[in-house]
This record gives structure tokens, sequence and C-alpha cells, in this order.
């Protein structure tokens, strides 16, 4: 599963993450839909036949036991690219009944449907990284991440997820990440309004997020894609700059920011009120203590702040992919996109 990077190192590289879409699993025949959009992926991503057909099983094998255990499930496929090298994401997200041992779950030859029960034991086999977080009556998230070498990935100190508000293909939520020096920089922008006009919007904050890499100043940043991005729509963005055990936070609209603690305690960071791209009185940055074992959570409107760590055991120690769909999950409200990104340090 790989070890955990400590808080005062940074990978050198965050992967770019391209949403390829949700698919419902409401029948036994969204398992061949998986399996078709993710082994087009592979094979667009120049994966070996061999390969190719790990990532078909990795994915039938999700899908498959979204429909058997699932009562509202679906299956996100995502590609990843890092330099010239692509891989293949799948993230499963269900309500169903959960598993008390998940661990036990993975294992081969353990099955709760009558079957061999070597599902999930083949996806953490096959996977680059994989891993799970499951809670007995709120639903289980699984994630795999396949590169094309079977390379060890490792945990990831960040991770994000977006879902499109009901009705369409486009979400115009979005989030990136990057490295200066040993802090991270993570953004997440809502593009006003949804559809394609919302993603433009979004999708241009990310690009000049991505692209300032001389800036390290959340409130710099902020100021910098106010006034790049007047172009577009506008969006509500927030930037949060991690190192050590310090943040540092600016935003313009209702892109939330929070450090939270297994125990519970939150701590909501301060944005202030505008659009980037269109309306601001100014920026503001603020600075806080990051405790050990807390997260940092950013998400837009389209997901509740009723959430708490507390309600979750063992989450915060989790990889950030399954805090943020764990969250998506229970807190994302149907009627807006939705994107949570998550930072464990």
């Amino acid at each position: 599963m790989g070890t955990v990077t400590p808080p005062t190192q940074v990978p050198r590289h965050i992967p770019l993450v391209e949403e390829l879409g949700w698919i419902p699993v409401d029948e036994a025949g969204a398992a061949g839909v998986a399996r078709r959009v993710a082994v087009d992926l592979a094979r667009r991503l120049g994966f070996s036949d061999e390969r190719t057909g790990e990532v078909a099983i990795v994915a039938a094998e999700l899908a498959s036991n979204l429909h058997r255990h699932a009562d509202v499930g679906a299956l996100s496929v995502r590609c990843l690219r890092s330099g010239d090298i692509g891989a293949v994401e799948l993230v499963a997200v269900d309500s169903g009944p959960g598993m008390a041992d998940l661990v036990f779950s993975g294992s081969d030859g353990t099955s709760t449907a009558g079957t061999l029960g070597i599902g999930l034991g083949a996806v953490r086999r096959l996977s680059s990284h994989s891993g799970g977080y499951s809670l007995p009556g709120r639903g289980t998230v699984l994630t795999a991440q396949l590169w094309p070498d079977r390379r060890d990935a490792g945990v990831p100190v960040v991770a994000g997820l977006t879902r499109p508000i009901t009705g369409e293909t486009l979400c115009g939520d979005r989030w990136a990440a990057r490295v200066r020096g040993d802090a991270l920089l993570v953004l997440v922008a809502d593009g006003l309004g949804h559809g394609a006009l919302a993603a433009t919007a979004a999708s241009a904050a990310v690009d000049a997020f991505l692209a300032a890499d001389d800036l390290d100043a959340p409130a710099a940043i902020v100021g910098h894609l106010h006034r790049v991005i007047s172009h577009t729509r506008g969006a509500a963005v927030s930037v949060a700059r991690v190192e050590g055990g310090t943040v540092r936070f600016a935003g313009l609209g209702n892109v939330a920011g929070v450090i939270a603690s297994p125990a519970g305690e939150r701590r909501g960071m301060v944005s202030m009120p505008g659009i980037v791209g269109h309306q601001s009185r100014g920026v503001r940055e603020f600075t806080y203590d990051l405790p050990p074992e807390a997260v940092v959570v950013l998400h837009s409107d389209g997901v509740s702040d009723r959430w708490n760590l507390r309600d979750y055991p063992g989450l915060s120690r989790q990889d950030p992919l399954l805090i943020a769909g764990t969250l998506l999950r229970d807190a994302g409200v149907r009627r807006d996109d939705a994107c949570v990104a998550a930072v464990r340090p």
C-alpha cells in the first residue's frame, strides 16, 4: 500500500486528474459499461494487452461488487497523468450496508454473496495502489489506481473528487494541487451556475493556478486568478497552502475550507465575499495551526458543511481520496455540482 509522506515532505509532482464521468451501477449490465470505459482509457494510454486485461478485471470486479451489495452505487473512471505517463483510476462509491471488516472482505476466498470471493482480493493484487473505507449502515468507498508498469504508486497526500449536478455530464467544480518547495498548494474552484460555461470558468481557474508556479501565497494566487479569468462567467475559489503544522488560506466566494480532527473539532477558514473574475472588495489571507492527525478539506457549496470526522472512525488516517469520496457521498447534494479535496499530511 506504500508509505505515508511525512508532513514536512511533499511529492515533487502531483498527477493531473481528468474525470471521465460517473457510471451508475443499477443493473448487471453496468459492469460491462464500466469495463469498456476503463479498457478504452487504458488503450489510449498505451497499456500493454496484459495490463489492459488487468484493468478490465478490476473495473468489472468493482462494478459487480456495487451491483451485488449496494443500494445506491456509482463508479467514477478517471485518467491520471504524470508527465508522459498515464494511469487509470477507479472510485466505487455506494450507500449499501457496508462491511465491518473490509480487510477480511478483501481476502481471497471471502464472499458474502455465495461466490468464490476473489473480487476485492484481485483488485488489491492487480492495482498499483488500492484502498477502501467502509462503515456498517453507511456504505463503502473503494479505490484502485493502475499505472502501466504496475509500479507502487504509494499513498498520496492530497486527492479530490467531483460530481456534476443531476442531469448534467459536465461538472462546473474543479480542484487542483501543485508543489512549491516543501509546501502543498490546493485549489477548489466552483464556476458560477452549471454546465459547460461553469466548467469553462472552473477550468480556466485551474489552468491559471497550475501555470502560476512562481506564486506561493494563497492571497496572491487568488488575486492573480481574479485578473486572469475575467473573460469567463467567474467562479468561487479557495486556495490553501499546507506546510508542516501551518495552513495559509485565502478565498473569494463560498468554497469552504475546514481543518478537521478525528475527535470532531472543526475550524472553518475565512473566505471573503466576491466572485473571482468579476467582484472583489479585496483578498485577505489567514494563517491557521494544523494540529497533529488533522486533515484539511476544501469543498464547494454543493457539499453540505454538516459533516464531522467524529462520525467516521478511522477515516482521517485513510487515503485522501477515500476521505473525499466518503464526504462527497454523504454530504454532497444532487441539486448542485459538488467537489471535495482533502489533504492528509
